[in-house]
């Protein structure tokens, strides 16, 4: 009776988790395209944040260097570094995304002002980064909550698709940066 309770306890769980998990993964890229269209001759321009694009590619290439360390970690069977590994990256992936939005809210946009085959790939890269960054949103928050509530096979199973996609978003974030900095006011 009380193995019961326990499971219908955890499943009562894991419903208001997935559908957090759902509501968040509809709400961060929708508050985050938002920002594209929103006015921002109210924000205030008094704030400096000029020192975040380069921050943001920071944060990136940590998080990629962190996704790899798990990653060859899990393969060693190293558990609890697995786990710092990609506790560590979803905690950069969550401190960029908040430096993203104040960035994006209060900061001027940047247009890249480069041609030729450069354009393309600069465009080909970025379109790809933003599609699958909105992706990842909601196959980070699995793998996060299935590994630390330890159901290993949902976990495994979702993080197959997690690993590659994160560290793609995570480099290319980098790649972004990398192109569009020259243009930076």
């Amino acid at each position: 009776m009380n193995t019961v309770k326990v499971n219908n306890a955890a499943t009562t769980r894991d419903k208001r988790i997935l559908f957090l998990i759902a509501i968040l993964s509809v709400v961060i890229p929708l508050a985050v395209a938002a920002l594209f269209f929103l006015d921002k001759s109210t924000a205030n321009a008094s704030v400096d944040v000029s020192f975040q694009p380069p921050l943001h590619a920071i944060l990136n290439s940590l998080t990629a260097i962190a996704l790899i360390v798990g990653y060859i970690n899990i393969k060693k069977k190293n558990v609890k570094v697995h786990r710092a590994a990609m506790l560590t990256a979803f905690g950069l992936s969550a401190i960029f995304l908040v430096s993203y939005v104040t960035y994006h809210f209060l900061g001027e946009r940047t247009i890249y002002g480069g041609d030729g085959v450069l354009k393309y790939i600069y465009y080909f890269v970025l379109l790809t980064h933003i599609v699958l960054a909105v992706v990842i949103v909601p196959l980070v928050l699995l793998s996060v909550y299935f590994g630390i509530t330890n159901q290993l096979v949902r976990h495994r199973r979702i993080s197959r698709w997690t690993f590659p996609i994160w560290l793609y978003v995570a480099i290319t974030g980098v790649l972004v940066y990398l192109l569009i900095s020259p243009y930076y006011n």
